[in-house]
């Protein structure tokens, strides 16, 4: 069997594990390159707080994909959260629902803790509303652009 007809499983990563070292090299690695830099920082440092934190998606022993739950995101809002934050797949790997799951799996996590909704800001149109999300309205980030705000009810 080839490694890209692998079952792919979803993982909670823990601070000082193998698993967050893997992930360390999984971002250094990935070609993201506009959150790159920000995302091996948050992990080197592990600046993720009470509930936050990271989950991969694996093929075998292989991390292929990414999500962070997180309070804050790269928006002046602090009164919005949990932001679904840096959602990324491999290449190699797109196309086969990666992503919508690492989401549903991010979003159980954030149920399980007691939140009513997430949220995901992106650029595109007609993307996460397949995932359950309805857009809220524009917000402008850190660095002056606007994106939209979507939104999904986990209850």
């Amino acid at each position: 069997m080839m490694e890209n007809d692998l079952l792919i499983t979803f993982k909670k990563v823990d601070k000082g594990t193998k698993l967050a070292a893997a992930l360390l090299d999984f971002v250094k690695g990935f070609s993201w390159e506009e959150v790159k830099e920000h995302t091996v920082r948050v992990i080197e440092n592990w600046e993720f707080e009470e509930w936050e934190t990271p989950f991969v998606a694996m093929a075998g022993n292989c991390i292929v994909g990414m999500v962070t739950v997180m309070k804050t995101d790269y928006y002046p809002l602090p009164e919005i959260y949990p932001w679904i934050s840096t959602l990324f797949v491999t290449e190699e790997y797109r196309g086969r629902r990666i992503s919508e799951r690492l989401i549903a799996f991010a979003n159980s996590y954030a149920k399980d803790l007691g939140f009513e909704k997430t949220y995901i800001p992106s650029e595109h149109i007609g993307l996460y509303e397949k995932y359950g999300y309805r857009y809220i309205k524009d917000v402008v980030n850190y660095g002056g652009g606007t994106d939209r705000l979507y939104a999904k009810d986990l209850i």
